[in-house]
């Protein structure tokens, strides 16, 4: 194998580098010496240290090492380079920075974009003639892949690159790019099969094709290279960055801490600490955790600052995709201020004037705040500096554990997702659409993608036989009979089944969209059909950051006229809140202990006096920790403050009845199923009825009649065993599989979701899934979509795995039962999400400010 730094290639690149004052990094060159070597493997560097540049321009050197006299001259080289990334935004600004890097090299490689975006004309033009570089998102890619003619296309594929494969992996848009490297890997050797018999040829030809993963950091790397990898043979390498991206963290404080904190409210209240943080700084991203949260975070800092108007822009998945385009680009010039966001900027744009990074609220996981520091100076020698704004004083407890984290580097890890029947059953449609497949040897070509290595025959045949005939339950009706075999070849014929499938490709289900419309025309973008459904014509509401007046709604299109209303509705998406990472609530319990071992002899009748509280804050403490002393010093005279290897529970008396709080610190979705379990293996001691509230740290069970738990029984309260059976009891895990089928239903083609402009219902495309379901159930019984809605309903909704470890730990754990008096500083938050579907936001503010007078008395 040629030494790197003795190739063309490579000499052509450093000069360029090196009249733009730059030099490559010791890990681009690694990875460069691996994609000449005919090397796959997974790039593993922080957020701005460019991972792109340590594949794109392998494959360059690449090519000029196979052309070094004419590589300037030689064109229409067919597609090379196959750039696959998780987000549209990503790929205009990828693009650019590509056609830049062959502008100055003079190369005749054309960059082309391929996702839901681009024109029918344009699609047109690729087909005719492949750029050289496709960069296409795993949709747009089966899309391709459903037209007749598509292996020829991937005969000249020298390089798969797969952008911020940590976000894909451990979701279905995951599965669908392993299907597809399994697919594009099968075509290459399949042509080599049929000229030759030579293992030798066979397998170096199989080694010509590499795949590269680029990804930030995550905690299981070794097993998302062996995901990306495991259709090709070999183990392939991890080349890592040895660099430490230097990471500023500064928590906002507010001017008083509440001893009684409630989510939501604090937030905005800190506005004013805000305001000089963006006009100090020349870009500001102001990381908000929901899209309604963020359409009043705009607002207020609009009413706040009314001098922003112009250089302050608003940016979620639910904009219109114009105005969300103009927004990256002027990020991208450096024409805006500030920008309020969600999710939507996450990912490796390359906004190299963002300065400042705030984030508002928990960002529920180390990788997501990392993720979104990295935004800011997004320039390997950069610091990146992020703020971190609390929505409620008990979050500064995670500003501390966020930062042991990154110190630690605890980083999450993603777990790969497995045996997805619904994404399979689209995928063999997809294929079944364009040139057909043969039975054994698709068999043996999925078997090779992770997801699906461990699939029975018996599994795989009872898919077929549900492509060709509906399967056992739905023979009688011909819709379902979407797949033909003829000569032994599995094909879609029908034009409109066809039709209907490319229509339907992809794993992202969401509520039902409505368009929102000017009625003179302008669109300002999406909203939920739930949402819309709720609101009477002259409803005020907000979206894009206009207050728009409801007028009325023809099919899926709602009309609206501007308003100068001075309140609004703000819209709430569902699916909103996400749960608290598992390696997060470890080092919030962690941090905790340390505050616990400080303050073990404080707990008195009396609050504790000023000597004894500023030994607490030392010097050597979190400044965040040091603040919140007066709510610990609370929280240890009223009840207990846990250790990292104890369960607090506390019971109390209101006049509403009989409250339990128990604070694993496992995450809502965790807290859920646990209150449930628990609520149920109570009510086989005694009859007992509870209601349920949660948040991140804890839940609350609140019942008419005293809660039977006390020392004597907790551990089994508690205990793992049984655990899957409680769950099954506890919850109505048939009515949530029923929902979760919908999903799934409408994946694996079961369900048609209208055409473009005429989709369904929300209530007509679950009615339909319910009675499908219930058809199954009986018909049925083990029909593999069936199954997969149940394992999906314990894995993700209730977080199973989860759940058992936390039990397991609670058994080696001390479970300390306390007895307040009152409301104690950890159980208020949750006391007050409880009260929060009864009351406006107007009365709810009114009624816990009267609740923590009378508990500050």
């Amino acid at each position: 194998m040629p030494e790197l730094k003795e190739t063309k290639g490579y000499n052509v690149i450093a000069g360029m580098m090196a009249a733009q004052d730059k030099k490559p990094f010791l890990f681009q060159e690694q990875t460069w010496q691996c994609i000449i070597d005919g090397k796959s493997g997974l790039v593993n560097a922080p957020t701005g240290c460019g991972k792109t540049y340590s594949v794109f321009l392998g494959a360059i050197i690449d090519f000029i090492n196979r052309y070094p006299d004419d590589y300037k001259e030689i064109k229409n080289s067919g597609l090379q380079l196959l750039w696959i990334t998780p987000l549209r935004a990503l790929a205009a600004d990828i693009g650019r920075a590509m056609e830049e890097v062959t502008r100055i090299l003079h190369l005749k490689w054309k960059v082309g974009i391929r996702n839901g975006d681009t024109p029918g004309a344009e699609r047109t033009r690729q087909k005719a003639q492949m750029p050289e570089i496709l960069i296409i998102t795993p949709e747009s890619l089966h899309l391709f892949i459903a037209q007749k003619g598509y292996a020829e296309i991937f005969s000249s594929l020298k390089i798969i690159a797969v952008d911020e494969w940590h976000e894909l992996l451990g979701s279905k848009r995951g599965v669908q790019v392993e299907l597809a490297i399994a697919r594009i890997v099968n075509c290459q050797t399949s042509d080599v099969r049929r000229e030759t018999l030579d293992i030798s040829r066979l397998t170096s030809h199989v080694s010509r094709l590499s795949i590269w993963g680029i990804s930030a950091t995550i905690g299981n790397l070794e097993e998302a290279k062996e995901v990306l990898l495991s259709p090709i043979p070999g183990n392939g390498v991890i080349v890592t960055a040895e660099m430490k991206k230097r990471i500023e963290i500064e928590s906002i404080f507010p001017d008083e801490i509440e001893k009684y904190p409630w989510a939501g409210h604090l937030g905005i209240k800190l506005i004013n600490k805000v305001l000089p943080i963006i006009h100090q700084s020349k870009t500001t991203l102001i990381f908000i955790n929901t899209r309604g949260m963020s359409e009043i975070w705009y607002q207020q800092l609009l009413n706040a600052s009314p001098d922003l108007a112009g250089i302050i822009a608003l940016h979620h998945g639910s904009v219109e995709r114009e105005l969300r385009e103009w927004v990256e680009e002027n990020l991208h010039t450096g024409k805006l201020k500030a920008v309020v966001c969600t999710a939507s900027l996450d990912l490796g744009v390359d906004f190299r004037p963002v300065e400042t990074v705030i984030q508002v609220g928990s960002p529920k996981g180390v990788a997501r705040f990392l993720q979104r520091a990295g935004r800011s100076g997004h320039q390997p020698d950069a610091t990146s500096k992020i703020y971190f704004l609390p929505t409620h004083s008990l979050e500064l407890i995670e500003a501390a554990a966020l930062k042991s984290a990154i110190k630690e580097e605890l980083i999450e890890s993603r777990v790969p997702v497995l045996l997805c029947y619904d994404v399979l059953l689209q995928w063999l449609c997809t294929l079944a659409i364009s040139e057909g497949f043969t039975a054994d040897e698709m068999f043996e070509e999925i078997k090779t993608t992770y997801c699906y290595r461990e699939i029975t025959v018996d599994e795989w045949q009872q898919l077929l036989h549900h492509l060709i005939s509906g399967g056992d339950a739905l023979q009688q009706y011909d819709e379902y009979k979407k797949v033909e075999l003829t000569d032994g070849v599995y094909r879609i014929t029908k034009r409109r089944i066809a039709m209907r499938h490319r229509l339907h490709i992809g794993t992202i289900v969401s509520e039902p969209m409505m368009k929102v419309q000017l009625l003179n025309g302008g669109f300002i973008g999406v909203i939920e059909e739930w949402f819309i459904s709720r609101l009477s014509p002259g409803d005020v509401f907000s979206l894009a950051g206009r207050k728009l007046e409801y007028v009325s709604s023809k099919d899926m299109t709602a009309y609206v006229r501007r308003s100068a209303a001075r309140k609004s509705i703000v819209p709430s998406w569902q699916g909103g809140r996400m749960p608290l990472s598992a390696n997060l609530g470890r080092k919030l319990r962690e941090t905790l202990d340390s505050v616990r071992r400080e303050t073990s002899d404080v707990k008195q009748e009396t609050s504790p006096s000023l000597s004894q509280v500023s030994r607490l804050t030392s010097h050597e403490k979190p400044i965040e920790l040091s603040t919140l002393e007066p709510l610990f010093a609370l929280q240890q005279q009223l009840s207990h403050l846990p250790k990292a290897n104890e369960l607090l529970i506390e019971h109390i008396e209101t006049d509403e009845g009989f409250h339990l709080f128990v604070y694993p610190f496992e995450g809502r979705l965790v807290h859920e199923a646990m209150a449930a379990i628990l609520a149920y293996r109570i009510s086989r001691i005694t009859p007992i009825t509870f209601s349920f509230a949660m948040n991140d740290y804890g839940f609350e069970l609140l019942s008419d009649q005293p809660i039977p738990l006390d020392d004597a029984n907790a551990y089994e309260l508690f205990s793992p065993e049984n655990l899957f059976t409680d769950i099954q009891r506890s919850v109505n895990s048939t009515e949530m599989a029923k929902r979760k089928f919908r999903d799934i239903a409408t994946i694996g083609g079961l369900i048609f979701q209208g055409m473009p402009g005429e989709r369904k219902k929300a209530r007509h495309l679950q009615a339909s899934a319910s009675l499908l379901f219930n058809v199954f159930n009986e018909y049925d019984p083990h029909n593999l979509l069936l199954r997969q809605s149940y394992n999906e309903v314990f894995a993700q909704q209730m977080e199973e795995t989860r759940l058992r470890d936390m039990l397991t730990r609670i058994q080696r754990s001390k479970i300390i039962v306390s007895f307040p008096e009152r409301y104690t500083p950890f159980c208020f938050p949750i006391k007050v999400d409880s009260m929060r579907e009864d009351l406006s936001s107007e009365k709810l503010e009114d009624r816990v400010r009267k609740m923590q007078a009378q508990l500050l008395q």
